[in-house]
C-alpha cells in the first residue's frame, strides 16, 4: 500500500487533491481511498487529507501516520505544523515554493532522505498563470506523478476532466502538464549533479 499525506490550509484544494489523486489511481485499475481531516474549518486553517493507493481492497480508515510520501500544498506550514511526521526514510516529499529546500532551512532534513524523492514546484504560479487562480492542487499532483511514478499524468488529466467543466479543468491539466515537465526536468538535472 502506497500512503500520501497532503497537508495545506483550508481553501486550497487539499481535499479536493487527494480525491483527485485517488480518482486517478482508480482509473488505473488500482484500489483508492481518499479523506480529510479538518481542524477549525476556514479558510486559511490548516487542513491534512490523505490518500491510500493500493492493488488489494483497503480495509484501513484511520489517518496516515507514517507516509510514503507527503505533498505540501503551503510551504508556510512548514515551521508551524509538523508535516514531516513519521515520514518514511525513503518516502517523498513534493513542497509547493520556487525556493530549495536550503532556501527553506531544510537542508540538514532533506540530506536524511534520498535526494531524487524530493523536490519542490512553484505550483501556485503555474496556477496563477494557466488558471487565473492561486489553486496548486492539480499541478501539485502532476509533480507528484512525476516524482513518484504512482500514477500517470493521464490518470490526473482524466480526474480532473471528471470533476471540473471543460474549460476549468483544461486550464487545471495544463498547470499538471507543466508542474510535471518542471519536476521531471529537476530530477534530471539532480542525477547529473
Amino acid at each position: 500500500m502506497f500512503q500520501i499525506r497532503i497537508h495545506g490550509r483550508g481553501g486550497q484544494g487539499v481535499v479536493t487533491a487527494a480525491e483527485l489523486l485517488s480518482v486517478a489511481a482508480f482509473r488505473e485499475g488500482r484500489h483508492a481511498q481518499a479523506f480529510p481531516s479538518f481542524g477549525s474549518e476556514r479558510t486559511g486553517a490548516p487542513v491534512v487529507a490523505f490518500c491510500r493507493i493500493d492493488t488489494h481492497p483497503i480495509r484501513l480508515r484511520e489517518p496516515i501516520l507514517e507516509p510514503d510520501a507527503l505533498i505540501i500544498q503551503d510551504p508556510t506550514l512548514l515551521h508551524q505544523v509538523d508535516v514531516f511526521g513519521g515520514l518514511r526514510k525513503d518516502g517523498y516529499i513534493l513542497i509547493n515554493t520556487s525556493r530549495s529546500f536550503e532556501d527553506l532551512g531544510l537542508a540538514e532534513f532533506a540530506a536524511g532522505f534520498r535526494a531524487e524523492r524530493l523536490c519542490t514546484v512553484p505550483a501556485t504560479e503555474f496556477a496563477l498563470k494557466l488558471i487565473g487562480r492561486p489553486l496548486p492542487n492539480a499541478a501539485l499532483l502532476g509533480g507528484f506523478a512525476a516524482i513518484s511514478g504512482q500514477i500517470s499524468l493521464e490518470s490526473v488529466g482524466a480526474a480532473v476532466r471528471e470533476k471540473f467543466p471543460a474549460k476549468v479543468a483544461e486550464a487545471n491539466i495544463a498547470a499538471a502538464a507543466e508542474a510535471f515537465a518542471f519536476v521531471t526536468q529537476a530530477l534530471r538535472e539532480a542525477d547529473h549533479a
